[in-house]
């Protein structure tokens, strides 16, 4: 593969990223390089604090970084407005999914997405209810979205992420909550997905089943892993 097609497949790119919480001291991103491409499917798995969070956080536009610089599909962003642009490409699913519910029923929360795109309300109905259907969530869509049990307000989280018809997931410890039927399902969902991903998960089964190659963040930086049984901590990627 030459350095353009290389360049081409180059989703995400970020150079030097420090970060740090509004009144802290302690960097928790400190000078992150990580080059994600299309085809990737990554996992990320590291002690809680250690920044995996906030560096979704980072890539969507959420949280500001102090230093650093930010591509995504080669183009850098910056501005909100840039951002704006990422978040019609890029799925986030967040760790808590009372953070992404917000509508009266299933069907509303799932269709909001393609409604705010432009579909019609029938066009989005359709893929509110075709995408529930292959979460095998079918018969969820008139069910009061906070009387969910907390695994099927993350799979309807999920949903939501997945109208939107994303290039690209990062999913924030997406089997939390659920009971292995139902994680055997998301495994199979997400396995199918012609999609690439990062994911974060403190379960390494999970990540095992479901990634080509984990890593590790440590001292605010991403550092190599291996796949099955054991990290090699190498350079940052």
């Amino acid at each position: 593969m030459n350095l353009n097609d290389n360049n081409n497949r180059l989703i995400i790119n970020l150079k030097g990223i420090f970060f740090k919480y509004p009144g802290t001291t302690k960097n928790i991103i400190e000078n992150l390089d990580l080059k994600f491409y299309s085809g990737d499917r990554i996992g990320i798995m590291s002690p809680n604090g250690s920044g995996k969070t906030s560096l979704f956080y980072i890539i969507m536009g959420l949280l500001k970084p102090d230093a650093g610089n930010i591509k995504i599909f080669n183009k850098p962003v910056i501005t909100e407005k840039d951002f704006e642009k990422v978040r019609f490409r890029i799925g986030l699913l967040f760790q808590d999914a009372n953070d992404q519910l917000f509508s009266p029923t299933v069907l509303e929360d799932v269709a909001f997405g393609p409604l705010n795109i432009g579909k019609t309300p029938d066009q989005a109905k359709k893929i509110a209810k075709d995408t529930l259907y292959e979460l095998g969530l079918d018969g969820f869509e008139h069910r009061v979205t906070h009387k969910l049990s907390g695994g099927e307000k993350r799979l309807v989280a999920l949903a939501t992420v997945l109208a939107m018809k994303p290039e690209v997931l990062l999913l924030d410890e997406p089997s939390s909550g659920l009971d292995e039927k139902t994680k055997t399902r998301l495994v199979d969902v997400l396995s199918h997905l012609d999609l690439s991903y990062i994911l974060i998960s403190h379960e390494s089964d999970f990540l095992y089943k479901l990634t080509d190659s984990i890593y590790t963040m440590e001292n605010g930086k991403i550092f190599s892993g291996k796949k099955k049984h054991q990290y090699i901590h190498t350079n940052p990627i």
